[in-house]
Parts: structure tokens; C-alpha cells; sequence
């Protein structure tokens, strides 16, 4: 047994495909119990995940995102197969936990107000104009209406409003234009006032 061990760590440390670093042997000691490789396969992968996410995400996102694909990597390392390639599943994850790091900076976006904010509009003005909004949008296609909600006034990407909405990336885009293009016409008719 020991010296099963001893193989797959010898293995865990040769080189593979010229990077130096043989990723499923290291898995495969990992899963056999060996903390050493264990503890060396997450730091070839910090590595790895922080030059992927730094291609992919903000700066400010990429230590989290490291974080969050690591700790997944250890609650799914027993869904790895053995004599499978380490890369493409350690790249699904990264894929997945990027993709979840978007979605939380979607959500948490947040803007900082100018310091010489003068003449702040009243709660009254500020009531009128959501209820016109409101009417403008109640005379748009409902998907017009969404795509520019998601878009234009909430900040999601197309691709992320699409995944929303169930339409394809094209068809928000063609639904914020025309959409837009609706609410100009209505605003040249005036029919607007509130009661």
C-alpha cells in the first residue's frame, strides 16, 4: 500500500504535456489520501483559477471568485474520475462559479452619489414620474417592457436578461429597440397626464 502511494505521489509530481505539473496524477492521489498532494493540487489550482478569472472578471471579483471555485473543487473532488482529464473539470467549475460571480455583482450593484448633488427632485415629482413610467410601460409588449427594465434601467447584461427572460440574446436586443422606439411615439403623442 505504501508503495502505491509513493508511485502515484512520484507520479503527482512529473510532468505532464510539458506544464510541469501532472494534474490527474495529483487528483488521483488526492483521492487516494494523500494530503500532500492534496495540498499541492489547490495551489496549482488558486494558480491556474486566478489567471482564468482575471481574464474573465473584474479585479475586484477574481479573489472571490478563486475562493468559491476552490471550495467547490473540495465538495465535488469525489465526483471527479479517475483516468478522466483534470482540466476540463476544473474549467466547468471555474466556468460555473464565474458565472455565479456575475450574477451576484448584478445584484449588489451599487453607485456612489455625487457629493454636489443640488436640487435633489421632491417625493411628489418623483411619484409623478414612476407613475408615467408605468404608463409607458403598460403600453409596451410585455418582453419590450422586460428587456428594457432588465437592460436600461436595472443594469443587466443582455446575455444575463436573456437567461431571465427566456429569449434569446438577439431578441432582447431587437425588444429594447423597438420598445424604445414605442415609448418616443408615445411621448410625441402627449396622452401622458396623470389625474
Amino acid at each position: 500500500m505504501a508503495s502505491q502511494l509513493e508511485t502515484v505521489r512520484h507520479a503527482a509530481t512529473g510532468s505532464r504535456r510539458g506544464t510541469g505539473y501532472d494534474w490527474e496524477a495529483a487528483m488521483d492521489a488526492s483521492l487516494a489520501g494523500d494530503a500532500a498532494a492534496y495540498r499541492r493540487l489547490l495551489e496549482e489550482a488558486g494558480r491556474w483559477l486566478r489567471r482564468y478569472f482575471a481574464r474573465r472578471l473584474s479585479p475586484e471579483m477574481v479573489d472571490d471568485a478563486v475562493q468559491e471555485a476552490l471550495t467547490a473543487l473540495h465538495l465535488k473532488r469525489a465526483t471527479f474520475e479517475p483516468g478522466r482529464p483534470f482540466l476540463p473539470w476544473l474549467a466547468a467549475i471555474a466556468r460555473f462559479k464565474g458565472v455565479d460571480c456575475l450574477r451576484s455583482a448584478g445584484r449588489n450593484r451599487t453607485e456612489e452619489l455625487d457629493e454636489g448633488l443640488h436640487g435633489v427632485a421632491s417625493h411628489e415629482s418623483a411619484s409623478l414620474s414612476g407613475i408615467v413610467m408605468a404608463r409607458l410601460f403598460d403600453r409596451l409588449r410585455r418582453p419590450q417592457a422586460d428587456a428594457i427594465r432588465l437592460v436600461k434601467l436595472q443594469g443587466f447584461s443582455v446575455r444575463e436578461a436573456a437567461a431571465m427572460t427566456g429569449q434569446s440574446e438577439a431578441l432582447i436586443k431587437v425588444n429594447i429597440h423597438r420598445g424604445l422606439s414605442a415609448l418616443k411615439t408615445f411621448f410625441g403623442e402627449g396622452d401622458l397626464a396623470v389625474d
